[in-house]
């Protein structure tokens, strides 16, 4: 009974100090809408914004055209990198999804599901360029395919990509075997 009635105190004080700091601070708390009330509108001039900050726009004009930001390639852009002309798509740098891509292709490579795992040895080159084990897996399955103008292609490729040379015998043993 004790512990109760000495609660109540403590909360009914706290209350009251509260409700004191509130009236000398100017801070009162904010009046919730009623269900009647009407739904605020963005264009009215009473939605609580200041509207001072912003130029006076057109009625056909979009707010959104103050906040753009220029996208466009640098001027010297084409001069520095011109093996860029032709990009029409970005993708994403995703080394995991790779990393997945090769495993899912060496698992077709094992079933010599030979057309599986190029495209799954692709798609990791698409998610992580210049990846040395996807270039030599590629490689290897187009040899597979007897494609070898790919195959040398991309064993060529592979011996350019600076990485630790687990696989650099193998791919120059390989493009020996194709003569080029």
């Amino acid at each position: 009974m004790r512990r109760t009635a000495l609660l109540l105190v403590v909360v009914l004080g706290v209350m009251g100090y509260g409700a004191v700091f509130a009236q000398q601070t100017g801070q009162q708390r904010p009046k919730r809408p009623a269900a009647s009330d009407p739904v605020p509108r963005s264009d009215s001039p009473d939605n609580g914004e200041d509207q001072q900050g912003a130029p006076p726009l057109s009625p056909n004009e979009s707010s959104s055209k103050q906040t753009q930001i220029d996208i466009s390639p640098p001027k010297d852009d084409a001069t520095k990198h011109p093996e860029s002309e032709d990009v029409t798509e970005m993708h994403v740098w995703n080394p995991h999804k790779a990393e997945k891509d090769i495993e899912v292709g060496d698992f077709y490579m094992k079933r010599q599901n030979y057309r599986a795992a190029e495209d799954r040895y692709r798609e990791a080159l698409e998610y992580k360029p210049g990846d040395a084990v996807a270039t030599f897996r590629l490689a290897e399955v187009l040899d597979a395919q007897k494609k070898d103008a790919e195959a040398a292609k991309e064993y060529q490729a592979y011996l350019k990509i600076p990485s630790n040379g687990k696989f650099n015998a193998e791919a120059k043993k390989a493009l020996a075997r194709l003569g080029k």
